[in-house]
């Protein structure tokens, strides 16, 4: 693979390390992608119209996120204090015809029903920290989700935060649905 392609790939990989669909579209999960240099920073806004308990109990499940969230392949919590967790996740990142695998070591600390602070111990980056909220409003709860990293390559100009925002998104479709999903159930 040439090493632009594996740029685009690793841009890929970048979104990934997100937390974060709609059942059918995804229009309306807002994502901003900045590249400062080496940093690449996000935020996203994304509705989801479902109680925060709901929110909370799938934004949470690192045991299982592997079974919701498309691009894992395993999700393990490895040690938990209080609500301090030491997460692990390895997955393939996919678009195209780019392809990248990654593995990170995640410091996750758990403010309630409200906040998830995420910071990376190791893996296929330089550096990574995130906070992800859980904002009630009119109509049901939000995920609110905003961070940087530094990746350990580098990544072009353009194209990688047009994959990184793409990807991104999905991902939080891919959250929303479990979300819609579990809240249908409980009816």
């Amino acid at each position: 693979m040439s090493a632009a392609c594996r740029a685009a790939a690793f841009a890929v990989v970048l979104a990934s390390l997100s937390p974060a669909h709609a059942a059918t579209s995804d229009e309306d999960i807002v994502v901003h992608v900045r590249k400062d240099g080496p940093l690449i920073s996000i935020e996203v806004q994304c509705p989801v119209g479902a109680a925060p308990e709901i929110l909370w109990e799938v934004l949470t499940d690192y045991a299982h996120m592997e079974r919701f969230i498309s691009n894992l392949e395993s999700s393990r919590v490895e040690s938990r204090v209080d609500n301090l967790l030491r997460v692990h996740q390895t997955g393939k990142a996919s678009r195209g015809p780019l392809s990248i695998r990654f593995d990170a070591v995640r410091e996750i600390r758990l403010v309630p029903q409200r906040e998830i602070h995420s910071r990376l111990l190791s893996g296929d980056f330089v550096a990574a920290t995130f906070v992800t909220k859980i904002v009630e409003g009119a109509g049901g709860a939000r995920i609110e989700h905003a961070g940087a990293y530094v990746p350990n390559m580098w990544v072009p100009p353009v194209i990688g935060p047009a994959l990184i925002e793409a990807e991104t998104r999905k991902q939080f479709a891919e959250f929303r649905a479990e979300i819609l999903r579990r809240a249908a159930s409980t009816r």
